[in-house]
Order: structure tokens, then C-alpha cells, then sequence
């Protein structure tokens, strides 16, 4: 898998059967993080060197608007950086497997797309635009570090919406709102409930992927 092309066609591939299995069972994020995963695995055909779940991605010296002030929010001795942790990542196959920490400069020069995957699994309460577009814009930051440092990556949210009582489920402004976010950030914007489900993809012609090695 070298291109962001095939990496979005490989989540498409999978949607329809992360569709079926989280509309099959009532769990957490955790869950259904390992469910996208496994889709993205067995659907997708992402080689297992080439995906990753909860990858840290340590960003020095940090250029984003959204992400300067969250690194000056933290204790004098902890500056420096930010530290994003997608819920599962594609590499390019450069990445060879090693999407520890300690490689985080490649882990973020390596990335083809970056997922966030967010669940109405609260208690009496529903899942909000604000924690979905605080998502969207950690991923919009993201990518302008990774390009600000020569590299490019597509990010996706998708969002499992299927809590069985319409009380429990995002509200139509909400779920606008949350898309809207989505599409003015050109970040790919995937919805669930149990009745429907869509899919908003940002027209772009994406960049060649980097061939060299670090």
C-alpha cells in the first residue's frame, strides 16, 4: 500500500463490514477501534507491517495554531512538543513495522492516513459535536505539522452512532455540525447509526508518497 488513494480505497472496501459488526454489537471506543482495525486487516488488505492502533506520534516543536497552545498548557518541564495519538494509522511501507515511540519522527514522516473513532457509548448522555470537531481539528493540525515538515497524510473520523434509543444518538444539528467541520477541513467524515450510514470524502488529487527512506 503506497498512495493515499489506496489507503482510502481499502477503509471504503472495509466500511460496509465495520458497518455490519458495529451495528451487531453494543461496546466501547476500544472496541470498535479493534473492529476498524480488524476490517482494515482482513477487508481492506492492509498488510499487518503497514497498520497500527493508538500509535504515539511525539511532534517537536510544534508550528499549529491548535496545537502551540495545548503544549503551552502543560508544566514548564513538558514543553517542547505534542504528542497525538490516532486511534489506528496506515504507513507507508517504509514504516517496516516500527510504529513504537521511540520512532516517532518516522512514525508521523510515514503516515498515509490517520483515523479518530469516535462512540455514543456514554451514560445518559449523547455524543456531542464539541469532542467530534476537537478530533477533527487535532487531525486538520496534525497534517499541518506533517506538511510543514514535508510529508502529507489523509485524516478520517468515523463515528459509531449506534446507541439503541434515539435520546442516546447525536441530534440532526449536531451531526450537521460535526460534517460541516469535516468538510471545511477536507478531513474524510464516515457516520453510523442503526438505521443509515454515509460517507463524505474530500475531492482531492493527493501527492505522490515518499519513496525515500530516513
Amino acid at each position: 500500500m503506497l498512495t493515499q488513494d489506496e489507503a482510502l480505497a481499502a477503509l471504503t472496501r472495509s466500511w460496509p463490514t465495520i458497518v455490519e459488526e458495529c451495528r451487531g454489537v453494543l461496546a466501547s471506543e476500544l472496541h470498535y477501534q479493534a473492529v476498524v482495525y480488524r476490517c482494515l486487516r482482513e477487508v481492506g488488505g492492509v498488510p499487518p507491517t503497514q497498520i497500527g492502533m493508538n500509535v504515539k506520534m511525539w511532534i517537536p516543536d510544534v508550528v499549529s495554531d491548535h496545537f502551540k497552545p495545548l503544549d503551552l498548557k502543560k508544566a514548564e518541564d513538558f514543553r517542547g512538543g505534542f504528542e497525538p495519538i490516532p486511534d489506528v494509522v496506515i504507513f507507508r511501507p517504509d514504516i517496516r513495522g516500527d510504529f513504537r515511540r521511540r520512532n516517532y519522527s518516522n512514525t508521523l514522516r510515514q503516515t498515509l492516513m490517520a483515523i479518530e473513532i469516535k462512540a455514543s457509548e456514554r451514560d445518559r448522555k449523547r455524543l456531542g459535536p464539541k469532542e467530534i470537531i476537537d478530533d477533527i481539528l487535532k487531525l486538520d493540525a496534525h497534517r499541518f505539522e506533517a506538511r510543514h515538515r514535508g510529508t502529507d497524510f489523509l485524516p478520517a473520523v468515523l463515528v459509531i452512532d449506534t446507541a439503541p434509543e434515539l435520546t442516546e444518538r447525536m441530534t440532526q444539528y449536531a451531526l450537521e455540525s460535526a460534517k460541516s467541520a469535516a468538510e471545511e477541513r477536507g478531513v474524510c467524515f464516515f457516520y453510523l447509526s442503526r438505521e443509515e450510514e454515509f460517507r463524505t470524502v474530500p475531492g482531492t488529487t493527493y501527492p505522490h508518497p515518499l519513496s525515500d527512506t530516513p
